[in-house]
């Protein structure tokens, strides 16, 4: 009885609340009339919305009132208009889409919320979905399209990117972010990158942030962000089959086989998967090792001095590449005012990958994820777990030595290749996990709008008691950090907009954190001019905390030190950036020729070092150095950790222009500059206390010049593009790695900078950058559901070095067959 009473009262609040609705619906179609599926339409200032279905149409149920409804599609234009409904009322509004141009883009990486790209309190380079299905080859490569990015390929398999400076072989100082998830590793900090588990055919659009953007995305959204944004299985729906044959400039097949299928089930249930399955050969390149062997022979049979380090090949190195990724999402929408979704996924890779102590042969690495999120009218909550798992990641260097470390000890080459060739501390083993959370509400109070939430983060590092201070598969070393943040803008009209927002981080190991950002827009009808100052952090590691590499030699300083003279080194905090910027972006000539650019001016402080040797410890915050040093009867205490150092200025500017010959043919330029100042008087700055303040304190790591230049059409059957970009020349230091002109009368790491000779321990084979490349695609669609198309990336098969610890890049030729397969109908909603 008491349930059927039950029933009976939700039935009749249900009848009542529906008696209330009123109902929008229409048809967005394109400029030509042809329908629009899956166009966004929405409330605006609020999370109100829906899709439009296989013929355009669309329908929201909507509480009596005013409202102001926008409706988007990548590469057309942002359209709004103001409905009234009442209650119980069926109104129609239909749009009409043009095809879009710069000022209509839409991110949401800027304020994590929608908004026009020129009203972005940031500068924000945007890549959409149509340019990176005409492209046959790795999406990433339209990365080096942008400006004020150092794009390089460290081999085949591992395309990277770095912001306004202070590059190196571990950067972890561009945050990516995947579907509004942290995509890095839990130990190292580091990237996904190649390890990620989307497939090109799921990427709706990716955004990247030039410079800091620490206060709604925390810790190392440092120099950058680069954040994913993939496909909405009811926006995008069907089946798309992808063949991707290749040659590499060597000669070397290379081939991908990538599936997605999405499809509505109904008004409340969507859903999506992919996967992909890559493999290849890493371009032809083999590095030395220099090793120093005590009464050894070289190849002749003659004998070694002992003390000199001869250079050997990496020893057994395994060229291949390989790749399988996939993912999931459900989508269930119980109301228009509350969307859930769960998701996952899972990679597996193989590649080379390079590091500050030469190669590392990755061997069957996975990443996986679970994410939880819901959403309603105001608010956003997501729940996700991260892992990280391999057994067989390996140096390549570190096995090298010790291979012959053990043939001068009298083994067999059977032995000195087998178990023992990892028994230095080669292996790198992980099995790691995070747990992120986070909660946030999003309103508008008149001209204010306000955006704010709360981030928790667990991680849970496992190595094995292979490189970090844990000793088996159960000891996990736990750190939890907590952050809130707050986003608020207000409009004073006549175009006029100010930002204040603000993030408070509480870290486990270097503790409290304020970080505030203020800006002030000024959006006309040609553009917006934008003025912000804001401020950031990166985080030490865990690997900068608690790293153990090399029998000790190598430990991290989440506690400090003590030297054997009773001098303290400190525990290692944060690294701190303050930004004044000042840009534009707009039209210089209406629907012609627009520009975007920005200027900069850094202040950084307390760098994270590179590793380096601080002397002879007696302790590890109160732990007796013996206690903590694996090979303490080797190295006797000596230790080298990471610490801070000094503060340094660094300014630039980046433009970018871009000029339509017609809706579907343009033409771009980009042009960055960077540059840096110090006090030479400041010891602080003096990182290798050799006396004197230079570019061997500071490593920079970046061109001061670099520019790009380009073509791009996509008509209704023909597509393609033309790209080049030159690199400036510039010298590269990143620990043991170099990659610089000659200084006869300077040192690095205690050696004479020498181009084309041994450095320590590596080689310096001269400077990077210093080419011109070009990139040229072609595609034709047969229909709408065959599409063919090429790519050649390094057009000339030029031999190019990008990246130090990586091979020379050569060209990579594509071709890319894909098959549309249409959605499965399931009715009209």
């Amino acid at each position: 009885m008491h349930n059927t009473l039950l029933v009976l009262i939700l039935s009749l609040f249900t009848t009542a609340a529906m008696a209330q609705q009123a109902t929008l619906s229409g048809r967005v179609a394109t400029g030509d009339g042809e329908p629009l599926p899956g166009a966004t339409v929405g409330v605006e200032n609020s999370s109100l919305g829906t899709f439009s279905d296989e013929d355009g149409e669309y329908s929201l149920s909507l509480a009596a009132g005013t409202y102001i409804v926008q409706v988007s599609f990548t590469g057309f234009s942002v359209e709004k208009a103001t409905v009234t409904v009442a209650a119980g009322e069926a109104a129609t509004l239909d749009f009409m889409l043009k095809e879009g141009f710069e000022l209509s883009e839409i991110v949401v990486s800027g304020s994590r919320k929608p908004e026009r790209i020129t009203e972005s309190p940031a500068t924000i380079e945007t890549i959409y979905s149509r340019e990176i299905l005409e492209y046959a080859g790795n999406p990433a490569e339209l990365v080096a399209r942008q400006k004020g990015v150092d794009y390089f390929r460290a081999g085949l398999a591992a395309p990277a990117f770095n912001i306004r400076g202070f590059n190196s072989n571990f950067n972890a100082k561009n945050l990516q972010v995947t579907d509004g998830r942290f995509s890095t590793l839990v130990a190292t900090g580091l990237p996904l990158g190649p390890l990620n588990t989307t497939i090109k055919e799921d990427i709706e659009q990716v955004e990247l942030i030039l410079g800091p953007n620490s206060t709604l995305y925390g810790p190392n959204a440092h120099n950058g962000l680069l954040n994913t944004i993939t496909k909405d299985p009811r926006q995008y729906q069907g089946t798309t089959i992808t063949l991707n044959p290749g040659v590499t400039g060597d000669g070397d097949a290379y081939y991908s086989a990538r599936i997605r299928h999405a499809q509505a089930l109904n008004d409340k249930f969507a859903f999506k998967v992919t996967a992909e399955y890559t493999a290849g050969t890493e371009f032809e390149y083999t590095d030395s090792v220099f090793i120093d062997r005590t009464g050894a022979f070289d190849d002749m049979g003659n004998a070694i001095p002992d003390g000199i380090k001869e250079g050997y090949e990496e020893l057994e190195l395994d060229r291949d590449v390989e790749f399988m990724r996939g993912e999931f999402a459900l989508h269930y929408d119980p109301s228009d005012k509350l969307k859930l979704e769960l998701a996952g996924g899972m990679s597996n890779s193989t590649y080379l990958s390079p590091t500050n102590v030469g190669r590392n042969q990755i061997k069957d690495w996975q990443v996986g994820y679970v994410q939880l999120k819901a959403s309603g009218e105001h608010w956003f909550a997501q729940a996700y777990y991260t892992t990280s798992k391999t057994d067989s990641t390996y140096s390549i260097d570190d096995r090298t030595k010790a291979y012959y470390s053990l043939l001068d000890a009298g083994q067999s080459d059977a032995v000195a290749r087998g178990p023992l060739s990892y028994s230095t501390g080669a292996i790198f083993q992980d099995a790691s996990n995070r747990v992120n959370a986070e909660a946030q509400y999003n309103n508008s109070f008149g001209d204010l709008k306000v955006v704010g939430g709360v981030q928790y983060q667990l991680d849970n590092a496992n190595s094995r008691g292979s490189y970090l201070l844990d000793e088996n598969a159960d000891d996990y070393i736990t750190v939890s950090q907590l952050g809130a943040y707050a986003h608020l803008t207000y409009d004073f009209g006549g175009g006029w907009r100010a930002l204040a927002a603000a993030r408070a981080d509480n870290h486990e190991v270097y503790d409290f954190n304020f970080v505030p950002k203020v800006g002030l827009l000024n959006i006309g009808k040609m553009g917006t001019w934008r003025l912000t100052y804001g401020q950031g952090i990166a985080a030490p590691t865990i690997l900068n905390l608690y790293g153990n590499l090399f029998g000790g030699l190598i430990l991290g300083n989440a506690e400090g030190f003590t030297l054997t003279d009773g001098s303290k080194v400190e525990k290692q905090r944060v690294e701190k950036i303050s930004t004044l910027e000042l840009g534009y972006r707009g039209q210089l000539i209406k629907n012609k020729l627009f520009i975007d650019a920005n200027t900069y001016y850094n202040k950084s402080k307390d760098f994270l070092s590179p590793v380096t040797v601080v002397g002879v410890t007696t302790e590890r915050g109160d732990t007796p150095i013996a206690d903590v040093q694996d090979a303490f009867a080797v190295y006797g205490g000596l230790v080298a950790t990471y610490v801070n150092f000094g503060e340094i200025n660094t300014y630039g500017l980046d433009i970018g222009l871009t000029y339509y010959f017609t809706p579907e043919f343009s033409g771009f330029l980009n042009y960055s500059y960077f540059d840096y100042s110090a006090d030479e008087d400041d010891p602080e700055n003096d990182f290798n206390n050799d006396g004197v303040v230079n570019f061997l304190d500071l490593l920079v790591n970046a061109p001061t010049h670099k520019m790009g230049a380009g073509l791009n059409y996509s008509g209704d059957k023909w597509f393609g593009s033309l790209f080049g970009r030159w690199v400036q020349e510039y010298d590269y230091f990143s620990s043991f790695q170099i990659a610089s002109r000659s200084y006869p009368e300077l040192t690095y790491r205690g050696l004479p900078i020498i181009e084309g000779a041994r450095s320590g321990d590596s080689f310096n084979y001269g400077p990077l950058g210093g080419f011109v490349t070009f990139d040229a695609s072609l595609g034709y669609r047969f229909s709408e559901k065959v599409t063919l198309s090429a790519a050649a990336n390094n057009l000339f098969n030029t031999e190019l070095r990008e990246f130090t610890a990586a091979a020379p890049t050569k060209g990579l030729y594509t071709l890319e067959l894909r098959f549309n397969l249409p959605a499965i109908r399931s009715g009209k909603k």
